[in-house]
């Protein structure tokens, strides 16, 4: 990725956030972070499976785009849509390529591969697997979860640390309980944040003088 797809990444994320009121839980404070994971990832498995090197791009582009059509903010289908012609009309990548990065973001949500499992995206697997476990080590963020239900939600501190704590014990710290991750990089790399989550939580309860 170089400078210039990179400007027309950050332009598009910026007016997308704006415009459907994505907040610093999803905008593109995210979308950096889960980019930094993905290549952290990709340089990882890159040496493992050589023949990905072709889909830098395609892996760089559905990391940070990913969250530019989140149902939580917008309706899907136009956020694909508004996406996909950006990335004809700016990126101006090729007819497959711009097809697999709508077909990872699409398919890539907890919540989706909790009910469907995991797509079969053929070549383009390994891509998919380092787009998906980039956000989900992204997710082990717990301030992040609270800032989410304080803009979006618009509850209390209180009802937000709660909803907080319980989507973290029953989703994000069983992120590995539920095979979640399949990359030697996130398999390393995640019982640190599993760690420093449940030291957050703990650090709040006794900033907020609650009892374990």
């Amino acid at each position: 990725m170089n400078f210039k797809i990179f400007n027309e990444l950050c332009k598009f994320i910026l007016f997308t956030s704006k415009k459907y009121n994505i907040d610093s839980s999803h905008d593109i404070t995210h979308s950096m972070d889960v980019l930094h994971y993905a290549h952290n990832i990709y340089k990882k498995e890159v040496y493992l499976n050589p023949g990905i090197k072709s889909h830098e791009n395609i892996i760089y582009l559905a990391s940070t785009l990913h969250d530019m059509c989140d149902k939580k903010y917008m309706k899907e289908e136009e956020g694909l849509h508004s996406m996909e012609l950006f990335l004809k009309d700016k990126i101006k990548i090729s007819d497959e390529e711009r097809n697999v990065v709508s077909s990872i973001i699409n398919t890539m949500s907890y919540s989706k591969v909790k009910v469907n499992g995991f797509p079969n995206l053929g070549i383009y697997q390994s891509a998919y697997h380092i787009v998906r476990e980039a956000d989900l080590l992204s997710a082990y963020d717990f301030d992040r979860c609270l800032i989410y239900g304080l803009n979006v939600r618009g509850e209390n501190f209180e009802n937000t640390f709660t909803r907080a704590e319980e989507l973290f014990k029953n989703r994000v710290l069983r992120h590995a309980e539920d095979n979640l991750f399949t990359t030697e990089y996130a398999k390393t790399c995640y019982p640190a944040l599993h760690l420093q989550a449940i030291n957050r939580i703990s650090s709040w309860k006794r900033i907020l003088h609650i009892s374990s």
